[in-house]
């Protein structure tokens, strides 16, 4: 049966593999990765299809100057943990923040907070997660601090304190080559706009244009779906906008705007005054001795624009390279730029889902992290909550009402709950109490979750099939002595949990694709699942064929336990099959007729 398995898993991935287009187009290099330092080969001046800002003011955030590094309590930082800085970022947005190819969090921001980090003598921990959970995170101290290009605004300084500004940012609104759409003007109410959900971006269309967009979890799949002719515009940081469009895409950044007020800076929970002073203080330390230049001149080398410096006040500019002229040098030596055909629409979905050399990249990294952990978590709440499943079956078909309506409403609580919201609840209410025993990392927290969901549909699953057992099976087993929990021990419920074996294996494949709601968490980049690999791999490389090989990975996985499920369900039904070499049936003394 094995065998038999084996073969067909295997037939399965040969044939997939050749749908998708076999291994002919090697010659197609992989696109560049997003998440490593261009360097001044990549300078850009500041954009001249800048359209006039629609917000602006005067910037009243920004300390007038910072206590010196050596004259501040380092003890007194309220820190989660002494002398380490827990941070909580982006994999898909490079080059500000993002995993590289090694599987760590770099970019510009988080390579700035390092240095910070240094000068103030702290360890640092990054952990991946969701840009529409991360001030909460930061403000319910899952995190000392948010570094994801969070641009400041009024609502969210309600929630959380920022720090001085490290850099700024551009708004680019990104349209298909020579369409209708020139600027932000030409965006209506028939426009479907992309922006990443809980962005400053996303706040900007719906409060500042008035406009209705489409709301999307990350970068990539935004682009994605305008590459794909789903959406019609795409407004987005302009470091991410440049980052992802490519020769050949057919879209191009139309117009952009500005405004000096709301500067990039990392975000910090409200009862941390002395961390963002610190921050602070840092911040400036390394404007000073040349560190932010040469970060900045490595990651993100744009041209500053006019009123505006990162730091305090008081801190010095940064002694930067005429990136102007270097940009323009650069463009000189590249030449005219040819106009490029457009790829059809067959060439696209190749290009973007099936580059072979990308999924020769990418499942190594699938399975070195992404296998092993969908496994840990499959497992573990596959354990916890058949256990738990079996006791809410037990409670639910119990004589006393005490022990039978608990079960019932939390079944229909949990199974009525979307999974993400359960994960939420546990990860961050509960994180915050059990901390010391979980050292705040919400990895485990995530495996309970997924096990309470998992519980109220097994406690089900255990319960029809137990009931599905004869009422004459209970009665028998009385009858020659068993007491009522002997019989239910030993006779009712093996029955019942053999009858409902082919349920259970599907809600532990089930399982296995839920565990990638965990990430929301936030999570170390080397406690990322399947489908967290898979993504952060698609932003480096602005490619969706990582999540492909993500999805074969899946497959991997659930194809044999659906065949398995599928041969124990025929025994059941069944039985084994008769064996030639097996006795024959006696034959009797006297025969009939």
């Amino acid at each position: 049966m094995v065998r038999l398995l084996a073969l067909a898993l295997t037939a399965a991935i040969v044939g997939m593999l050749a749908i998708l287009g076999g291994p002919a187009p090697r010659a197609q290099a992989a696109p560049d990765d997003s998440c490593a330092p261009a360097g001044l080969a990549s300078a850009s001046a500041a954009p001249v299809n800048l359209a006039a800002a629609e917000q602006g003011g005067e910037d009243k955030y920004t300390t007038p100057n910072t206590t010196q590094i050596d004259q501040l309590d380092l003890n007194a930082l309220e820190l989660l943990a002494p002398g380490k800085l827990s941070v909580g970022t982006l994999s898909d947005a490079g080059p500000s923040i993002c995993v590289n190819s090694a599987g760590d969090f770099t970019g510009f921001d988080n390579e700035l907070l390092k240095a910070v980090a240094a000068k103030l003598g702290l360890q640092i921990e990054f952990n991946g997660t969701e840009f529409a959970g991360l001030l909460s995170q930061v403000a319910n101290n899952r995190f000392d601090v948010g570094s994801s290009s969070i641009t400041t605004t009024d609502d969210r300084r309600k929630t959380v304190d920022f720090t001085n500004g490290y850099d700024f940012g551009y708004f680019s609104l990104v349209a298909p080559e020579g369409g209708s759409i020139k600027g932000f003007g030409d965006l209506s109410d028939s426009t479907r706009i992309a922006v990443v959900q809980g962005t400053v971006q996303d706040d900007y269309v719906i409060n500042t244009l008035g406009l209705d967009p489409v709301k999307f979890p990350d970068y990539a799949t935004a682009y994605a779906n305008l590459k794909s002719g789903q959406v019609d515009a795409w407004v987005a940081p302009s470091q991410q906008a440049e980052g992802a469009v490519r020769e050949g895409d057919g879209t191009a950044i139309v117009e952009n705007t500005f405004s000096v007020n709301n500067f990039v800076a990392w975000a910090v929970g409200k009862n941390k005054p002395n961390l963002v002073e610190a921050l602070n203080s840092g911040l400036d330390a390394i404007i000073a001795d040349g560190t932010y230049a040469k970060l900045y001149e490595d990651w993100v080398p744009r041209e500053l624009p006019a009123g505006w410096k990162p730091g305090s006040k008081a801190a010095p500019a940064p002694e930067l390279s005429d990136i102007a002229a270097i940009a323009a040098e650069n463009a000189e030596k590249a030449g005219p730029t040819e106009a490029t055909k457009p790829k059809s629409t067959l060439q696209q979905l190749g290009d973007t889902f099936f580059n072979w050399d990308l999924y020769e990249k990418s499942f190594p990294e699938l399975i070195k992290t992404g296998l092993v952990n969908t496994l840990i978590l499959s497992v573990v709440s596959g354990v916890l909550g058949t256990i738990l499943g079996m006791i809410l079956a037990i409670c639910g078909i119990s004589r006393s009402r005490w022990l039978r309506w608990p079960a019932r409403v939390y079944t229909d609580i949990f199974r009525g709950l979307p999974a993400v919201v359960v994960i939420l609840i546990v990860g961050l209410g509960v994180g915050p109490v059990v901390k010391g025993i979980t050292g705040n990392n919400p990895y485990w927290l995530g495996a309970v979750a997924l096990a309470l969901l998992a519980a109220a549909y097994i406690g089900e699953i255990f319960r029809s099939g137990i009931q599905s057992v004869d009422d004459g099976q209970l009665e028998a087993s009385r009858a020659i002595g068993f007491s009522y929990r002997q019989s239910m021990r030993l006779v009712v419920v093996p029955q019942g949990v053999r009858r409902v074996l082919p349920a259970l294996m599907n809600q532990f494949i089930s399982l296995i694709k839920d565990s990638s709601l965990v990430y929301f968490l936030g999570l170390l980049a080397s406690q990322r699942e399947l489908f967290a690999v898979g993504r952060d791999l698609n932003a480096q490389t602005g490619n969706l064929s990582p999540l492909v090989a993500a999805g074969i990975m899946y497959l991997i996985l659930t194809i044999p336990l659906t065949h398995l499920v599928n041969y124990i369900d025929r025994r059941l039904r069944t039985g084994r099959p008769a064996d030639v070499h097996d006795d024959p049936l006696p034959v009797t003394a006297v025969e009939k007729g």
